[in-house]
This record gives C-alpha cells, structure tokens and sequence, in this order.
C-alpha cells in the first residue's frame, strides 16, 4: 500500500483531483497584455531553509576527503542565485582514487562475499533511515535544487526509499539456471555482479536517479563510483552518510561531487571501471558512448533526452485532459526529461483546450518551494533559465502564439512565468528541442494517422501520453507509437517495478524493475563434463 501511495502522489490521471498541491494568488496582465502574476513576493521573500549542510566534501572509501587538488566550487540556490556551500571539486586524481577503494572493496571486501540476504538487510535499514530523516533530506534537495518542498518530501524522498526496498527484495533472488545439454555434460549458468560500477547522475532529479542506479548495483553485489550534477551536489553526500549508518563496507559507494569534463569523462574512460550508467543529454551521451569504446569497451546504459508527445483525442473530457496535459508537461518545473512537451489535440477540441490550457497555467503556483501550496519553484540554474527564455523568444519569433506567460517571474533568482503556445508547427524549434522548462507547446492534428506520424517523427523515443476513453484508438497508439513508455489517461507513473527508458535518441537499456538488474551482473556457463550419468 505504501508504493501504491508513492505512486499516486507522483503520477496523474484522469481520475485524480483537479490540481497536485493547492492554488495560491493572484493575478493581472503585465507582460505583453498576455498574463503575469501580483504575487511576486512570493518569489522575492525567501524562506530560510530548516536544515543545515553538513556534508561538502567526497565520499570515498568510506570517509569524507576533500578533493586531492583542494579545489573547491559553490553550489548555488536557484532562488536566489546566492551561494549554499562551497563543494570539493573532484577531478581525475580523485575519481582514481574513488576508483581503487571500489575495486578494492570488490576484490577483498566483504559485499560481494556476504551472503544476499545480509546485503538485503543493509539496504532496508537504509530505507528506514531515509524515512527516518525525510525532511532533513526532502529540505537539502529543494534548497539545492529549486523544486517544491511538498515535492520533495511527499514524493520523492518516500520513493528513494521504496527503491531501495524493493531491490533489497531482490537481492536473494538473483540466481542463474540449470540447463539440458546436447551430451553427457551438466551445464548451469552464474550470474555475477559485473564489478566497479561508474554512475553519473543529473540535476533534475538527484535522489530518485541516485536510487534507480545504486539500487540494482548493490543488490547485485557490485561496488559503485558515483558522480553527482555540479548543480546539485548534496542530498547524494547526505545520503552517502546514511549508507554507511547502515552498515555498508567502506568503498562499496564512493560518492565525487565535479564536473562532467573532469569527473564525469574520467569515470567514463576509466580502465578500471566495469560498467558505466549515466542519465543526462543525448549530446552528452555519445561522448559518454565514444569515452567507453575508446577505453576499455565497458558495458554502457544511457538515458537520454526526450520530447514526448502528449495526444489528446477528439471523445476527450476536456477538462480532464487540460489538467493532465498540464501536469505532464508543468512537473519539477518541466525540467523532466519525459516532460510531455508536444501536445497534439484533436481539432474538434483544439480551441476549447488551448483556451482552458492557458487559464490553467495562469493559475499556476510559482514562488518559494518552501512555501505550502507552490506548484512551481524556481529553474536550477542561470544557464537553464537563460536557454528557457531563449527558446521562448524564439518561439514568438517562428509565428507561433503565445496564450500565456512568456517571461521571467519576479526580479530575482531562476523563477519562470509558465508559458502556453498556440499554433506551433513540426518544425519550430520548440516543438523539436528539448527545452526542459515550463513551456507547454499545443499542436493541432486531424486523425491518427496523421498523429501517429507527427509523433513518431523526432530522434527522441523516450516517453508519450495518450488521452482517450475509446480503448481500440488507445490500443492502437500503445503499439504505434515508437517510445519507451506509453502512459494512457496518466502520466509519469514511476512505481519502482516499472522499467524506463527509451527508443531511438533517448537511451539504450532501462531502469527499474526486473530488467535493471541486468544492467549490474554478468553471465557466465559452466560446463562439467559428467562419467555415466543416470540420466540427462
């Protein structure tokens, strides 16, 4: 009951209430006479946050270390743009030695070697650690990352812990098998943790992404190097000490804050690392891609970028459709990578849903995300709040029409007035770039033919939604539609048993469930030549 709880408070559907947390204030016309808000305050007086950061330096071999060259960075609040910490910055030398106490406590310590149900039971007392510190971790990640408070420690925090658990249930389940041979030999198979794992994870959402990799890692037995985003270091440091109250094995985790041209491409081009798994741009996956290949030719999964179509059917209850449309594209700031970020809506409801659409984004709550009620905080960082306003610009400027928003909210810090397009064609930019903002872009479609086609046409194969009540038109979508995950009458349905992860550019392998684990072992046959067997 506790997942399906998680679940629900993460994903929408038609079924569910009018909005994800309550509506606050009001609003007027100040920008361009198309919508702008009276309660900027609420962006410009900030809420000291109720936690203290305690942990800024690396985690490796089971101690924190600064970095070898004593650099430091500053990890900002995207609020305020003012500095939260200064960081250690990892680089080569630092990634080398994260790299020999992960191979060390592979090949001498005790994690590979305990049995699976003692490593099951280190990963539930962590569970029950995070839930233990769940504010104290849900304030670090908002602080450090802009998304709402609520979001944080309803959802996310709750759902670290549900992964963890749920691969803590598998790790005495992982097993290989007997086979029948053509003669008179027994054949089994092994399933072997792969080894040193290197894991990059994004900005967007740390904690979660941090539980879809080292989750399946451990419960396999492996040892992991794991590089947070330079953006948001240090709910992964937080949490890298409560692995440890636990009871993990020193060097089983070793956590290097940096950046990715330093950090990220020496885990990727590591000869002593077995597997790499990154989230991030489909750009910075090739490299990720070309850096293995060129190293040591180590197993690789990716998940990429996406631009998710989001088709809305001509029997659809309109209002149902414009609030989960909003949702699937308006969440964590719609800086999700799976954000549904092509609406096609049947022309039959076109005008009444571009006009409900944007009233729904003017009632939109933007402000401090350590305020109750906000909706929506601020973007991560100057360069993503800076790349926003310029697909926004150059959205006006390809002819498309702008409902609502459009601009910067308030005067200080990343925060983004939640923006609606009308009239937008294939071709424009903002209907083909992943703008990883709240920029909700409507398109309108005749049949689902022609649907299809337009859907199907992106290099992105992450993700779609489809709303519809007609089961035969959704069967059909479900099967056309070249993606990783079809949500239908909902949207980002992330339960920890469900895998993820793309077609085409947005990825190769997936996450969660029961395939993850494979990203994490290795298969090996045994074959043992047998002398009068009794029987075959």
């Amino acid at each position: 009951m506790a997942s399906r709880r998680v679940s629900s408070m993460l994903s929408r559907s038609f079924m569910s209430s009018p909005s994800l947390f309550a509506l606050r204030g009001k609003h007027h016309n100040m920008y361009r006479g198309v919508y702008g808000y009276s309660n900027v305050a609420a962006a410009e007086d900030t809420i000291t946050p109720p936690v203290k950061v305690e942990h800024t330096q690396l985690l490796i071999g089971g101690k924190f270390v600064d970095a070898a060259s004593g650099k430091a960075f500053p990890t900002l609040d995207p609020r305020t743009g003012e500095v939260i910490a200064q960081v250690a910055e990892g680089d080569v030398e630092d990634v080398n030695r994260a790299v020999s106490a992960a191979r060390k406590a592979f090949d001498e310590g005790p994690w590979p070697r305990m049995t699976a149900y003692e490593r099951s039971k280190i990963l539930l007392r962590f569970a029950d650690l995070v839930d233990k510190h769940n504010d104290e971790i849900a304030a670090i990640e908002t602080w450090d990352n802009g998304k709402p408070f609520e979001q944080s420690s309803k959802i996310e925090v709750p759902m670290l812990a549900r992964v963890f658990r749920y691969y803590a249930g598998w790790a005495d389940k992982i097993h290989g098998m007997t086979v029948p041979g053509d003669g008179s030999h027994h054949v089994q198979t092994l399933h072997e943790p792969i080894g040193v794992a290197g894991q990059i994870i994004p900005w967007n959402f740390p904690l979660l992404m941090l539980s879809w990799k080292l989750g399946p890692a451990l419960a396999c037995g492996n040892t992991v190097v794991l590089k947070t985003a330079e953006q948001t270091p240090l709910s992964a440091l937080l949490v890298g000490r409560l692995l440890h109250e636990a009871g993990l094995p020193e060097g089983v985790v070793n956590i290097v804050s940096g950046f990715g041209p330093t950090a990220g491409a020496a885990i990727a081009s590591h000869m002593d690392i077995d597997k790499v798994a990154f989230t991030g741009s489909t750009d910075v996956g090739k490299i990720i891609l070309q850096l293995a290949s060129k190293s040591n030719l180590k197993a690789v999964t990716l998940e990429l970028g996406g631009k998710s179509p989001f088709i809305v059917c001509e029997d659809a209850d309109v209002d149902q459709a414009v609030e989960l449309a909003h949702f699937a594209l308006f969440f964590n700031q719609g800086q999700c990578c799976c954000a549904g970020s092509r609406t096609f809506v049947h022309e039959r409801v076109y005008d009444e849903f571009v006009e409900k659409a944007k009233a729904r984004a003017i009632k939109r709550a933007v402000g401090d995300p350590f305020k109750s009620g906000i909706e929506q905080g601020p973007q991560v960082d100057s360069e993503q709040f800076k790349k926003i306003l310029k697909f926004i610009k150059h959205g006006v400027e390809s002819g498309a029409t702008l409902q609502a928003g459009g601009d910067r909210f308030g005067s200080k810090g990343y925060y983004i007035q939640p923006t609606v397009f009308s009239d937008v064609k294939d071709d424009m930019l903002i209907a083909t770039d992943e703008i990883f903002g709240p920029v909700q872009t409507i398109l309108k479609f005749k049949n689902l033919d022609e649907v299809i086609a337009r859907a199907n046409n992106s290099r992105y194969g992450l993700a779609a939604g489809v709303f519809t009540q007609n089961l035969d038109t959704a069967n059909r979508l479900m099967r056309a539609l070249r993606v990783g995950s079809v949500w239908i009458n909902c949207f980002d349905v992330f339960d920890a048993t469900i895998p993820f992860g793309g077609y085409k550019m947005s990825g190769i392998g997936r996450e969660k469930g029961i395939y993850s684990l494979n990203n994490y072992l290795q298969v090996k046959a045994v074959v043992t030549a047998i002398k009068n067997p009794a029987w075959l």
